[in-house]
């Protein structure tokens, strides 16, 4: 197969998860989120789905009992970077461990039918890609995937490849799809603006210093 060489975002094989409804405590379970950092909760992603025997935290994961079945423990979707699913991915509460676990297991991408809104504002936030297809799209899709085949998420062009061949296009925010392109979250988008927000401020101390006095 061959990949378009001037792609800007992501190539890689995609892992097919063919439900509908996916909610934050199937990705990450509830036991797991006492830590607020974003990284270590690759192990637990899809805790109970991944495995036989219940979860829970500073567990060794070389010494739990796999769900052969789940399609993340099936060999041919070993190293899958492009996660695929159906409607209302991400539905149930508003946790960012969901998006934080997706990613440190190592996805880039997430194509679904359709996002729960909150799921889909936090994977921004963080620099996770959600691309939302219609239904005919996502069929073309979960073949390529049963066929281990690579797709090319093209982010400048809105589009997915297969090889030479454009799979669908896709929306995005303008804004959304820089923040994604530059690694920015969006105190680092602000940022961007550093010294118009210092001229600001050293402009407002002048014209309304009473407000500054302690």
């Amino acid at each position: 197969m061959t990949l378009k060489n001037n792609y800007n975002f992501h190539i890689g094989t995609m892992a097919p998860l063919s439900r509908d409804h996916v909610d934050t405590d199937q990705i990450i379970p509830k036991q797991f989120l006492k830590s607020i950092k974003k990284s270590g909760f690759g192990p637990n992603l899809f805790d109970g789905w991944r495995y036989e025997d219940e979860g829970f935290p500073e567990q060794d994961p070389k010494e739990r009992v796999l769900n052969k079945d789940f399609v993340l423990n099936q060999k041919k979707f070993q190293g899958a970077t492009v996660l695929i699913s159906r409607q209302n991915f991400g539905c149930g509460s508003s946790r960012e461990h969901a998006v934080w676990s997706l990613m440190d297991f190592g996805f880039k991408v997430v194509i679904a039918e359709s996002f729960a809104d909150i799921f889909y504002n936090n994977c921004f936030k963080n620099g996770l890609l959600p691309i939302q297809l219609e239904n005919i799209k996502m069929k073309e899709l979960f073949k390529l995937a049963e066929e281990n085949q690579s797709i090319q998420v093209d982010l400048v062009e809105q589009k997915i490849y297969s090889g030479d061949n454009v799979i669908s296009a896709f929306e995005i925010d303008p804004f959304r799809k820089e923040s994604i392109l530059e690694g920015l979250d969006e105190i680092g988008s602000s940022l961007k603006f550093s010294e118009n927000i210092t001229e600001f401020e050293e402009n407002r101390r002048k014209d309304s210093p009473w407000i500054f006095r302690s």
